[in-house]
């Protein structure tokens, strides 16, 4: 069994013993998703890159990233479960896309979206 496959009968056993399945449509999981990205966000709003960069070495915000980056995760399980994705087929699938996207010949060293690449 994979890491997300254990994760996931781990999110969904909590959901289930709570009766939560009932709140939890594709739609509503979503949105919590991006709620949760928000609460991720929320911990950068008003800081400069240096104090963004500096979150990891504090130990109460470097926890409060951790949680943040889990709920996600947890977030992002439940949704792909709802839609029948292999997360870790998807992402491999997705880097491939990519990886046709951003060729190292001519994305190497750029910020520029695949369609300004020359």
């Amino acid at each position: 069994m994979s890491d997300f496959e254990a994760l996931t009968a781990a999110v969904l056993k909590f959901r289930d013993e709570r009766d939560w399945r009932q709140f939890h449509s594709l739609r509503n999981l979503i949105t919590s998703l991006n709620l949760e990205a928000a609460e991720l966000l929320e911990l950068t709003q008003w800081k400069s890159d240096a104090e963004v960069e500096a979150l990891p070495g504090d130990p109460a915000l470097h926890e409060a990233l951790r949680d943040e980056c889990a709920d996600i995760l947890l977030y992002l399980l439940l949704i792909a479960n709802a839609a029948g994705i292999d997360l870790a087929a998807a992402a491999r699938d997705k880097l491939g896309k990519n990886a046709l996207k951003y060729p190292v010949a001519t994305a190497y060293g750029s910020r520029a979206k695949y369609t300004e690449l020359g």
